[in-house]
């Protein structure tokens, strides 16, 4: 790897990022204890995770994903945004986009500060007691809750990923309670152990529980406010198939730097 790197900082609704721009391969991405330092909060840049910008031929850019613990995760909602802001601010891309992420092709379309993010069709879904159980790129468990401001998300959050029946591949945690103008959602996500300000994934996962659980149908749109800020997710629901998904939500820059 080259001794100076240049990164940029994204955060899409409090989930923050590091961004390389890697077109000319000079990160190395096996190096997952370095990808680990410079998300550490103390001894590197801090950030919820990593993001490398790579060529890809036929797509605008591929979107290779790290977890701030190191290791190459699944998809990420609100790390997508990010990626897309990123890539508009390196003049790659205008207004729309098709990129490739690790669970295939994703469309998306910038607006100011706002990046509306096609994510992946869903066509089934488990239960876990009351819970349910999403793959929306990342795999999720989602329970409706009473109470969530006072809730200790950490707590019982990383019970849930760390039980027996998780443990081994992990899972994002979430909690969603129905207020006034849309639904509050606590996420406690896999790879950062941690509770997060938002989790993209999550929310898409949150808003497709909410429909399964009100018996909504046809074209749905469903705000989604977590701690870090709104998210919006809309997607046409023909009994329990889920297209035409996107998760919409701010997208913004916060510094540069070279580590």
């Amino acid at each position: 790897m080259a001794s100076k790197v240049r990164f940029s900082k994204y955060q899409g609704a409090g989930n923050d990022f590091i961004l390389v721009d890697n077109r000319d391969n000079s990160f190395a991405r096996t190096d997952e204890a370095l990808v680990k330092r410079l998300c550490d909060r103390r001894f590197g840049i801090g950030a919820d995770g990593l993001m490398l910008l790579q060529n890809k031929e036929n797509y605008d850019f591929e979107m290779i994903y790290y977890n701030a613990d190191g290791r190459e995760g699944s998809m990420c909602g609100n790390g997508g945004r990010c990626i897309v802001a990123f890539a508009h601010d390196l003049g790659i891309i205008t207004d729309k986009t098709a990129f490739l992420a690790v669970d295939g092709i994703h469309h998306a379309s910038l607006s100011a500060d706002l990046v509306n993010l096609q994510m992946i069709d869903v066509h089934e879904f488990g239960r876990d007691g009351e819970a349910y159980i999403l793959q929306t790129g990342s795999p999720h468990y989602v329970s409706f809750v009473t109470n969530l401001k006072e809730k200790n998300v950490f707590q019982d959050g990383f019970a849930i990923r760390n039980n027996t029946t998780y443990a081994k591949e992990g899972i994002n945690v979430n909690f969603i309670e129905k207020e006034e103008n849309g639904y509050f959602l606590r996420t406690f996500e896999r790879g950062v152990e941690d509770e997060t300000y938002a989790c993209g994934t999550g929310a898409t996962a949150a808003a497709m529980a909410v429909a399964l659980q009100t018996n909504l149908q046809g074209d749905i749109n469903i705000p989604i406010r977590v701690l870090g800020g709104q998210l919006y997710v809309s997607f046409h629901k023909d009994g329990h198939n889920f297209t035409e998904v996107f998760l919409k939500g701010p997208a913004q820059f916060v510094f540069e730097g070279l580590f």
